[in-house]
């Protein structure tokens, strides 16, 4: 019995069912290599037979099967990083050190001496087309051109000048000129950072640099305390420079003011000399007199003991 239902099962598979699931499998597979998924963080470059024919953003979207066109997912938000001179390992769960790279961090400055120099650049891919087809070593293209850019602006500081006020103009300029070369071989990449790490002498002149690094310290903690006793001292001497132009002014007017009353009162004695010279006369006489000798303190001249003085203007007419 069992033999005879295993045979009518397989009458009943004919070539028709054979072909249906031929038919579906390939259509599995279609719908498997026709379609693809680009995230949010992703920029898919499409190719035909090799050649590059569009770029397509985030979501869902289909290509040619079966290996006709190909999707190559480029990540063009994530800032990736480079580090020279040092390299950071990790070893065992959640631990790291540092393991420097002598060899690619020690230069020659412009005064002829030799620092260690450990950075780390940070870029971005903005052209994900050029960046898969145009470089075939990306990354030790990377790295040639940065060690390139740094050797040179390095050299042409003296190791004073590295070490401390063009740290920042260093970074500066080598992030403009990595950007240039960069562009020029048509990378597909931006550097936002470049972070100048370790700045150091070899070791055995290090403590010597470390004198002079002090050194320049107190040498700008002087400067900007003479600053700051410059600046409280200034106004103190301004106020007080203003405050004795403003008793100057004052005493001058005083002294202006009083010359003109005399020349005021001179000018109506002398009107009243005019009009009676005599009269005038005895009245100015008597009123110096009395100036002189109404106080009650005599004057040296006079000797207050004498019983009688002699007139010293006969007042009586010499008719």
């Amino acid at each position: 019995m069992a033999e005879e239902k295993a045979k009518k099962a397989h009458k009943n598979v004919g070539p028709a069912f054979i072909i249906w699931i031929i038919i579906l499998g390939l259509a599995a597979i279609t719908a498997f290599s026709g379609i693809y998924v680009v995230d949010e963080t992703e920029n898919a470059v499409i190719t035909r037979f090799g050649k590059y024919t569009k770029t397509e953003g985030p979501g869902l979207h289909t290509k040619l099967p079966f290996g006709i066109e190909k999707n190559y997912n480029v990540d063009i938000k994530t800032i990736r990083a480079e580090q020279f001179g040092f390299k950071t390992v990790k070893s065992g769960r959640n631990n790291e050190y540092r393991n420097n790279i002598s060899e690619e961090s020690e230069m020659l400055t412009g005064d002829l001496n030799i620092v260690d120099v450990e950075w780390v650049i940070q870029y971005k891919v903005v052209e994900p087309k050029s960046w898969l087809f145009n470089i075939y070593e990306r990354q030790q293209t990377i790295r040639d051109i940065s060690r390139s850019v740094i050797n040179t602006l390095v050299g042409d500081r003296t190791i004073f000048d590295v070490m401390s006020v063009d740290r920042s103009t260093i970074q500066n300029l080598a992030q403009e000129q990595m950007n240039n070369q960069f562009n020029s071989l048509g990378l597909g990449i931006n550097v936002t950072t470049v972070q100048l790490q370790n700045v150091v002498p070899p070791s055995e002149v290090q403590e010597a640099f470390e004198d002079v690094n002090k050194a320049s310290q107190d040498m700008k903690r002087l400067i900007n305390e003479g600053k700051e006793a410059y600046n409280s001292e200034i106004p103190k001497a301004q106020g007080e420079a203003d405050r004795q132009i403003q008793i100057a002014e004052g005493y001058a007017a005083e002294r202006i003011n009083m010359a003109k009353g005399d020349v005021a009162r001179f000018n109506s004695v002398y009107e009243e000399y005019k009009r009676s010279p005599r009269v005038t006369k005895e009245r100015i006489y008597l009123e110096t007199m009395d100036s002189i000798f109404g106080s009650e303190k005599k004057p040296d001249l006079i000797d207050s003991e004498l019983e009688n003085l002699v007139p010293v203007k006969n007042l009586k007419n010499k008719e």
